[in-house]
Formats: structure tokens, C-alpha cells, sequence
């Protein structure tokens, strides 16, 4: 059986062509709700699981054939892997790596429409078969003057469709979880704001141009160069960098020195961006690093469409919140969780202790990587903790009944950064040291 992805010689980009996809889907996840009960009904064997892989499929088909946001958001909700079901993040695991992609004809109308030529007028050599094809553009191979480049193109009408998207599953979401569209609107907000920066190319040139400059002292660290005569708003030429993904790098079965020193990399330069940049590569599927063995372990960085800066004062919060001498003392904590939104003045004192306790749990959890000197991330029993952490709070029944989130909107790519760069180090099984080193 072959299991390449088809093509796409078509993307619905209209509000009109988008919805009705969304419709469709959700007619055929109907239908199998109903098969599955009318089996029960009669006695027939339909295990649950076999009904989430089903459903997984069919929502997966339809964000690849959709891309833009929807896709991103599976891709993030993939990361997440205590919010969903196995066959869910199975299915949107895929759009890390591999999703369909568009067709010939329109990769060549895109560089028409961007350079009055060809791709392959523009380029020496180009192939027009996409080497990867994810949520918001796909990577072609290409020479020029002796140079082997990743040609990285974007899906058509991706960044238009964005806000109907948002606009169209915003009140099946607000619906569904029972929130109210003023208190969810600065969270909404980050996320549409994030997703749009990701399809201006040229502030993902300026941004990787920028952190590659400053990150030119770490010796494991690797970034393509990028041509801005060979890029346009939707279409972003860069070297293409040697090393091979994680799964793919994990099946040569590097030594563990290698796999320490990668690990070492990756959380020197994540340390690097929030402390000394003031901004974070926001992205850390594994997608988008390449790695080697190459000097006892380098990695190549891709893909800086989502960098989330962060202001001095969340800087502030984040890492005070991290600091070992907050767990101790509860008028600390109390004040920070304040200042972060998460504990309000007018919530009861009952209230105000519950969260006060529920956060030091998590906080003593999530930041205990920071307050040691050495960390193994190779001990998987942490992120199942982890998980197992998103599982306890999301049943807590205050949180359940609480149906206002809390806390700073920027917090979410915070976050979610540092449960990506934690899954990144985890499977890498690597055990590192956590103070600020190069």
C-alpha cells in the first residue's frame, strides 16, 4: 500500500469553500457516531477506540486538505498529549512532519505571481516535488550557484483565511466549553496574532537573520542563511541544512554522549533566547530541527515564523514564578499569582488559597529542571508526570467549574514552548545541566 500523500491541486481559501468543508466533516463525524451506537445497540462489537480512529482520520483528512490555521492547532494540540485521545494525536502528530501537498501547477503560479517566472528560471535546479508539506507552506529542493537551498513555499490564501477560521470555530468552542467571549478575547488574540506573524515571510527572514547573528558563539548550534533576492511574501529561500529529524536521527542509535550533548544545545539556546533575547523560538516540534552527530552533536534550528517576544515584566513573573525560594514562601507566591492574573483580589479567601495550592504543585513540578543543577530528561517518569499533572487538574472540579481562564495571555506560547522543548529533551533522552551555559 502506498501511504505518500497525494497532492492538492486545489486549497479552499474562500469563507464560503471553508465552512462547507468544516460542515462536511462534521456530517461525516455524525455519521460515525451513529454507526457506532447503531452497532451497540444490536449487540455488534464497536470499541470506542475504533470510533476516535475514525473520527481522527476524518478531522486529520480535513485540516490537511484546509491547512493554515486549523492545521497549526492540530499540529499544537498534538504537543499536548494529555488533551487528547491516542488516535487524535496520532493523526495530528502527522502535520509535524508530513501533510499533502499542493500540486506542480501551483507552485509554479506562485513564483509567477511573486517573480514573473518559473521556479525553474528563478533557480538552476528546482524540484518540484515538496520534500516536506506542513501547515502553513511546504519545502522544495533547489540550486543556485553551486548552493543546495530549501525553498520554503506558502500555501495560497492561508493568511486571509486565518481570522474567518478563528470567526468560524470561535463560537462552536466557546459553545462546547462554556466561556464567554470577553474574558477569552486577549487569549484569542495572542494565538491569531501568532498565526498571522507565521505567514509574513519577511519577518521570519528579519527574526532568523537576527537570531542566528546572536547566537553565533554556541558551537552546536547551526542556522541556514537566508537570500532575501530569492524570497518574496510568500516564498522564503534559505540554505538547506544537513542532519536528519528526530525520529529519523533516533533510528541511527546515537550514543548517549551525543544524545547529552544535543540536549545540552537545545536548552542552552532556549535559556539564551528567554534570558539574554527576550524571545523565544515558540515552535519546538520536532519538525523543525535537524540533528547530526556532526562535533560530537549539532543541531540545526528551522523555522522562525512563530517567535514569541516577551515583555520585561512576563519575563519577570515567568522565571520568578520558576525560582525555588517562591515555593517557599506563600506571600510570595501569592503576590506573583496575583500580578500574573492568576488570583484575583475579589476572588474569596477560600478561593485564593486553592489556587495559591494548586499552583505550587504545578509550579514545584514544571520548574524542577530549573532549580537543579543536573536534570535527565532520559527518566520518561517526568513527563508522564507531566501529563499525568494535566489530567489531575483538568478533573479538579473547581477548575472544571471555573469557567473563566486566568493568568497572561502570554503565557500560552510560553508554555507551550517549554513542553515542547521538554517532550524535544525526553525523547532524546538526554541528561544535561540546566545552568546558563553555551
Amino acid at each position: 500500500m502506498d501511504d505518500t500523500p497525494k497532492s492538492l491541486t486545489s486549497l479552499p481559501t474562500t469563507k464560503v469553500a471553508r465552512a462547507a468543508r468544516f460542515a462536511k466533516t462534521g456530517l461525516n463525524v455524525g455519521a460515525n457516531y451513529v454507526k457506532h451506537y447503531a452497532k451497540r445497540a444490536v449487540g455488534a462489537d464497536s470499541p470506542t477506540d475504533d470510533l476516535h480512529a475514525a473520527n481522527a482520520a476524518e478531522l486529520y483528512g480535513t485540516l490537511s486538505e484546509m491547512k493554515g490555521s486549523v492545521l497549526k492547532v492540530a499540529q499544537m494540540l498534538a504537543m499536548e498529549k494529555n488533551l487528547l485521545p491516542t488516535a487524535y494525536a496520532d493523526q495530528f502528530a502527522q502535520a509535524q512532519y508530513q501533510t499533502p501537498p499542493l500540486s506542480g501547477p501551483l507552485v509554479v503560479k506562485t513564483f509567477r505571481e511573486a517573480f514573473g517566472k518559473s521556479p525553474f528560471e528563478v533557480f538552476d535546479a528546482f524540484d518540484i516535488e515538496a520534500r516536506q508539506a506542513a501547515s502553513i507552506g511546504q519545502v522544495h529542493a533547489a540550486r543556485k550557484d553551486g548552493r543546495t537551498l530549501a525553498v520554503k513555499v506558502q500555501y495560497p490564501g492561508v493568511a486571509d483565511s486565518i481570522r474567518s477560521d478563528i470567526r468560524l470555530v470561535k463560537p462552536i468552542a466557546l459553545r462546547v466549553l462554556g466561556l464567554d467571549e470577553a474574558t477569552v478575547r486577549p487569549y484569542l488574540q495572542e494565538v491569531e496574532t501568532r498565526l498571522l506573524e507565521e505567514t509574513d515571510y519577511a519577518l521570519e527572514l528579519r527574526r532568523g537573520q537576527h537570531i542566528a547573528r546572536a547566537c553565533a558563539g554556541f558551537a552546536h548550534l547551526q542556522f541556514p542563511q537566508y537570500y532575501p533576492e530569492l524570497s518574496a511574501p510568500r516564498i522564503l529561500t534559505m540554505d538547506w541544512l544537513p542532519g536528519r529529524h528526530l525520529k529519523e536521527f533516533l533510528a541511527t542509535n546515537p550514543s548517549q554522549e551525543v544524545r547529552n550533548q544535543l540536549g545540552q544545545t537545545l536548552w542552552g539556546f532556549y535559556m539564551f533566547q528567554l534570558n539574554e533575547l527576550r524571545q523565544v523560538h515558540a515552535d519546538p516540534h520536532p519538525g523543525n530541527f535537524l540533528l547530526s552527530d556532526t562535533n560530537g552533536g549539532t543541531v540545526g534550528v528551522l523555522d522562525f515564523g512563530c517567535v514569541k517576544e516577551v515583555p520585561a515584566d512576563v519575563h519577570h513573573l515567568f522565571t520568578a514564578l520558576l525560582a525555588p525560594e517562591t515555593l517557599a514562601d506563600s506571600a510570595r507566591l501569592t503576590q506573583l499569582l496575583t500580578e500574573a492574573g492568576i488570583v484575583r483580589p475579589e476572588d474569596t479567601p477560600a478561593r485564593q488559597a486553592f489556587y495559591v495550592d494548586t499552583m505550587r504543585a504545578s509550579l514545584e513540578l514544571v520548574g524542577r529542571p530549573f532549580r537543579q543543577p543536573t536534570f535527565d530528561f532520559g527518566d520518561p517518569a517526568y513527563m508522564q508526570s507531566l501529563y499525568a499533572l494535566g489530567d489531575d487538574l483538568m478533573q479538579q472540579p473547581e477548575l472544571r467549574q471555573q469557567r473563566e481562564p486566568r493568568g497572561s495571555e502570554h503565557f500560552i506560547y510560553l508554555n507551550r514552548t517549554y513542553v515542547g522543548l521538554y517532550a524535544l529533551l525526553t525523547e532524546l533522552g538526554a541528561s544535561i545541566r540546566t545552568s546558563p551555559t553555551q
